[in-house]
């Protein structure tokens, strides 16, 4: 038991060590997260000082600028399963070598999701309603429940897992299959789930016919898994670029493939929608009137989902085209292009022509506040801190075991 507990507290020193350490370059990355991380505490006390009037959100737009960022990021950390299926269920060893470096982009997700939420609650004492037991959680009926649950349980997983491989691989042993492989599996089934709940969540509201749409949740899905995936061959690249650790070739070209196919179906569900809202118009379709193309004035959102369609497509047929053969001075900007064009459809897209016109006709616009902004600007610094300070220990360790003969 002693000896194990050394190992831990071994293991635990060298990795805070490995995570701070670094060049003068690392080091101002790090304060310039921090610094935006700061501005968002401030925002966020201002917003518990004035309250959630301190947003641009209203009685008619409930749900803003802080869900529709949760909305999204639940499918980036729920597209690690892409990366995490073919390694483990199908033996993928080249992709299984990157399956590290996914999971820590799902735990970074996974809290930035969390945060987002908390934040939307207005003040932290109002969270005590979304803790089991303690809050009125409306056990089973509710959805937000098994939201609340879904994400909790997968970030416990996606913690579990890589620390115990991480830990052994430090101590240069080879984990044991059947204690993780089990959890492995549960964290598949789990990945989709996560995203299915969060879709289940709009597409029970009868009253909102903009989300109350069957293919809401294979949307939700097939979004993900292209722009997590996307947004995964960036950060390869990026590690490629700035550290030792070397990924082969066709990793690439695998995550490619993968994005490529759930991009085109996503795409092809999105002309569905369209095509559904559009051929033969009811009242039921103002809210898609109201993004697509404007209602009674309103056209804030109209140049915003036009951009993203466009950045959807031009993305999917850079990748699928593939014209600079995965190099990165292509493949890059394509990511990046798929990637805020999904944020912007999946996001704001989402949200709020779902909640305009309300069931009384009303019609507002509506735009963030600079305090949902740097709010929003320091969760998403924290989620990339995070993802960070993980990924640097992890890589270290990985090429130590990798070198050392087995």
């Amino acid at each position: 038991m002693m000896k194990l507990l050394n190992e831990v507290i071994d293991f635990s020193k060298d990795v805070i060590r490995w995570s701070l350490s670094g060049g003068m370059v690392y080091q101002l990355y790090l304060c310039v997260l921090i610094a935006l991380m700061m501005l968002g505490v401030y925002a966020y006390f201002v917003q518990i000082n004035v309250g959630l009037a301190a947003t641009n959100m209203s009685n008619i737009v409930s749900w803003g600028f802080y869900i529709a960022n949760f909305t999204f990021l639940v499918g980036v950390a729920a597209a690690a399963v892409m990366i995490i299926l073919p390694s483990y269920i199908f033996k993928d060893k080249d992709l299984h070598k990157v399956v590290i470096i996914g999971e820590c982009v799902a735990i970074g997700a996974l809290i930035m999701c969390l945060m987002f939420v908390f934040v939307d609650l207005g003040a932290p004492w109002n969270a005590w309603h979304m803790i089991p037991i303690i809050g009125l959680f409306n056990w089973p009926t509710s959805l937000l429940t098994w939201d609340v649950l879904v994400l909790n349980g997968y970030l416990v997983l996606n913690l579990i897992v890589p620390s115990y491989i991480l830990f052994c691989h430090y101590h240069d042993r080879k984990p044991n299959e059947k204690l993780y492989l089990p959890f492995v599996f549960l964290s598949i089934f789990w990945a989709f789930g996560i995203h299915l709940v969060t879709a289940f969540l709009y597409q029970g509201l009868p009253a909102r016919p903009f989300w109350n749409n069957p293919l809401m949740g294979p949307r939700f899905l097939a979004s993900a898994f292209a722009a997590g995936p996307a947004l995964i061959t960036v950060v390869l690249i990026i590690i490629q670029s700035t550290t030792s650790f070397r990924i082969e070739m066709q990793v690439f070209n695998k995550i490619r493939r993968i994005v490529v196919v759930a991009a085109i179906i996503n795409l092809i569900m999105l002309f569905s929608e369209v095509f559904k809202e559009f051929y033969l118009p009811t009242h039921h379709s103002q809210p898609a009137i109201y993004l697509y193309f404007g209602l009674d004035g309103h056209t804030a959102l109209v140049p915003w989902i036009w951009t993203a369609i466009v950045m959807n497509v031009l993305g999917t047929l850079t990748l699928a085209f593939n014209p600079g053969r995965n190099k990165p001075v292509v493949l890059v900007p394509a990511c990046i292009l798929l990637f805020l064009g999904i944020w912007i459809e999946k996001g704001i897209g989402l949200i709020v022509p779902g909640l305009v016109p309300s069931p009384l006709g009303e019609v507002v616009s509506y735009a963030p506040s600079w305090v949902e902004v740097s709010v929003t600007l320091g969760i998403l610094a924290l989620g990339v801190f995070v993802v960070s300070v993980l990924l640097k220990p992890a890589l270290i360790i990985e090429q130590q075991f990798d070198a050392e003969p087995h």
